[in-house]
């Protein structure tokens, strides 16, 4: 076992300026937010393959299908009016398409109404902030389709989602919390009118993961796989979407990590990296991996990483599977780093893992300007991502060096 001045040594060879790198690449406009399915993804793809074959890893690429992954394929345009007055939407802040939304390529314009209330022919009807869309739906025979309300972020940003409900029969817009109120008291109080467009396809493409092994176990010895997502929503016409926090912090440490282990874990331990694809769409490349894994009947320790940006006090950490000495662990690594922890939700590619049964960790920090165009490096506090790198360097280190004590088989929760 490696002593602790050993793992102090291991902890200072994390470069936060080689993590700022890789997001600078991950988070650039050739790579166009890495979309599943993109060219930018497949860039994305490229390039990450080339820094594992860089490391000696053993690297391949899996590919697994994607259905009807909602693609904005012109910006919107959307006009409202009161009276003599008529407003102009920006599309990204005041308005952006519902991924549950018709695609709706043509000007479609009609008087407002209120969901619910009004009769429906012919209007764009505003749900109101209470009522959910699947309400909304019930008296909308005829609408010209439906607006709803949507939070934004510090920079008044809208949020992007690939994931989502199937399209339903009406085009939906979503505007911000002050466009949807001054919409909403129009439709109830004058003559008030909307038009706008929906271009929202939905197309099946392929997705691929990133397979790298940096060192095989040995029967006894534990196998470590940390995992990330580097596909992103994808940039829109006229407004980039980098996904810097979300999830390229997550990639850079993990190769960060990957590489500081890969030569340094005790001997029989075994190491391996697998990026995911599709995250944004459901979590499909851990799906397909974990199912993977299952069927050769062999059961890594899983550590994953979504959203290292900026570190708000304390690193959110969710448990899956048999994961109890692993926890166990990184509440360990936690202490040793003086990183603090604290439970909480990591609604990510560990959940697909830990769903199938294996130990699993998912670890976040920080997801500024999620989904949004204000995700991008500038905002990543390099000493948030040294913190999560050593994080995941001295829990990984700290399994290695205990692997009888650790789950050897699914199922296993000793």
């Amino acid at each position: 076992m490696t002593s602790s001045s050993n793992l102090a040594d291991l902890l200072e060879q994390v470069s936060a300026d080689r993590m700022t790198a890789t997001i600078a690449t991950l988070a650039s406009d050739p790579l166009a937010g890495r979309r599943v399915g993109s060219t930018g993804g497949a860039a994305a793809r490229a390039w990450l393959v080339d820094q594992f074959t860089a490391l000696g890893a053993d690297v391949h690429t899996e590919e697994f299908p994607v259905r009807a992954v909602p693609q904005v394929y012109e910006a919107p345009t959307v006009t409202w009016g009161d009276g003599g007055r008529t407003d102009e939407l920006v599309f990204g802040r005041q308005v952006a398409i519902h991924p549950a939304s018709a695609d709706t390529p043509d000007i479609r314009r009609g008087t407002l109404g209120v969901a619910g209330k009004d009769d429906p022919t012919g209007r764009w009807l505003v749900v109101p902030a209470d009522m959910s869309l699947f309400d909304a739906y019930r008296d909308t025979n005829g609408a010209a389709g439906l607006l709803v309300r949507r939070p934004v972020d510090a920079e008044g940003w809208q949020f992007t989602m690939l994931a989502g409900p199937d399209p339903g029969p009406l085009p939906v817009l979503t505007l911000d919390p002050g466009t949807h109120h001054a919409v909403l008291t129009a439709a109830t109080t004058a003559a008030s009118w909307l038009a706008g467009t929906t271009p929202l396809r939905r197309d099946d493409v392929t997705g691929a993961n990133i397979h790298a092994r940096l060192r095989l176990p040995v029967p006894a010895g534990a196998d470590l796989l940390l995992t990330a997502h580097y596909d992103g929503v994808g940039d829109h016409p006229g407004l980039r979407l980098p996904g810097a926090s979300d999830n390229a912090t997550g990639v850079a440490v993990v190769l960060e990590a990957a590489r500081v282990l890969a030569t340094a874990l005790p001997a029989g331990a075994g190491l391996s990296v697998a990026l995911l694809d599709g995250e944004e769409v459901g979590a499909l490349g851990s799906a397909h991996h974990a199912s993977q894994l299952r069927a050769a009947g062999v059961a890594p320790l899983v550590i994953n990483v979504d959203g290292a940006g900026r570190l708000e006090g304390a690193a959110a950490v969710e448990a899956g599977g048999p994961a109890h000495r692993l926890l166990a662990l990184l509440d360990q690594a936690g202490r040793h780093t003086a990183i603090p922890l604290t439970a909480g939700p990591v609604a990510s590619d560990n959940r697909r893992y830990g769903g199938a049964g294996f130990a699993t960790v998912g670890i976040g920090a920080g997801m500024g300007g999620y989904h949004s165009p204000a995700d991008t490096p500038d905002k990543v506090d390099p000493a948030t991502l040294s913190a999560i790198a050593r994080l995941v360097v001295a829990t990984a280190h700290l399994a290695a060096a205990a692997p009888a004590t650790l789950p050897s088989q699914i199922g296993d929760k000793r």
